[in-house]
C-alpha cells in the first residue's frame, strides 16, 4: 500500500478508536529477521522527553516480548476494517505455534527507519525505536485493576517507542 510521511498525530483520533476496536496490531522483528504480530488494545501517545512516543504493553509471557526484547524496536500497524478476522487470529493465536504472516498469506514490506517490518495492507504505520521500559509494580497498583487485569500475575511491560516515522495512505 503506498503511503506517505505524515505527522504522528494524523488521524489520531481514529487510530486510539480503533486501538479500542478491533485493536492495533504490534509488529517486531528479531535481529535474525525473524518477526511476529500480536494484537494490541492497550496503549497510548504522546510527548515524553520532548518527543513523540508510542507507549506499548506487552507481558512476558507473550512471544512478542521476546522480539522487542532482542531487536528494541516495533512497529504499530492500524488494520483496516477488512482485517477484523486476522486482528482477531493476532490476539488468540500464538507466534510459537503459528507464522501468522504466512498462514494467512499477509504481506510485509520493510519499515523505513527501524530494523522491522509493517504490514503492507495496514493503512497507517508507526515506527518506533525503544528508548525506555517500565514493568508494572504489582504494589503500585489500583487493586481493582491487578485484580480484573493480572491476578497476581504476568505484569506487562511497557514499551516507550520514539516515534521515527508515521506513514499514511491517501485513504487513512
Amino acid at each position: 500500500m503506498a503511503r506517505k510521511k505524515v505527522s504522528y498525530t494524523h488521524k489520531l483520533a481514529r487510530t486510539l478508536a480503533l486501538l479500542a476496536d478491533p485493536g492495533l496490531l504490534l509488529v517486531s522483528s528479531k535481529r535474525s529477521g525473524e518477526s511476529n504480530v500480536m494484537t494490541i488494545g492497550w496503549a497510548t501517545v504522546g510527548i515524553i522527553w520532548g518527543k513523540p512516543i508510542f507507549v506499548v504493553m506487552v507481558r512476558p509471557s507473550r512471544y512478542t516480548y521476546e522480539f522487542i526484547e532482542d531487536s528494541g524496536v516495533f512497529t504499530v500497524n492500524v488494520p483496516t476494517m477488512e482485517m477484523r478476522d486476522w486482528v482477531m487470529v493476532c490476539g488468540t493465536q500464538s507466534g510459537r505455534e503459528l507464522d501468522k504472516f504466512k498462514a494467512y498469506n499477509v504481506p510485509t514490506e520493510q519499515a523505513k527507519h527501524v530494523p522491522s517490518i509493517v504490514i503492507a495492507e495496514c493503512p497507517m504505520v508507526y515506527e518506533c525505536q525503544v528508548v525506555h521500559t517500565n514493568d508494572v509494580i504489582p504494589e503500585n497498583l489500583d487493586p481493582s485493576i491487578e485484580a480484573s487485569a493480572y491476578g497476581g500475575k504476568d505484569y506487562h511491560r511497557l514499551y516507550y517507542g520514539e516515534i521515527l516515522g508515521a506513514y499514511a495512505s491517501e485513504a487513512f
